[in-house]
């Protein structure tokens, strides 16, 4: 299993990545918020992952308001 934390922000996102068994793949790949930057994240996950359902990804998002 893979385990991908994505902090969103506007124009890059900062993202960690883990397997299940506590390897760090990476720990500051930072893509933009572009194609290119999601093929960088996507060859990434696919080069240490070849089924896709193994992979699980959160999100984060910068600036979220909450009111009670």
């Amino acid at each position: 299993m893979i385990y991908v934390g994505i902090d969103i922000a506007k124009d890059k996102h900062d993202c960690y990545i883990v397997t299940s068994d506590g390897v760090l793949i990476s720990d500051n790949l930072r893509i933009t918020n572009t194609l290119e930057g999601f093929n960088t994240l996507y060859s990434v996950i696919s080069s240490n992952c070849q089924v896709a359902s193994d992979v699980r990804i959160g999100l984060e998002s910068t600036g979220l308001t909450v009111s009670i």
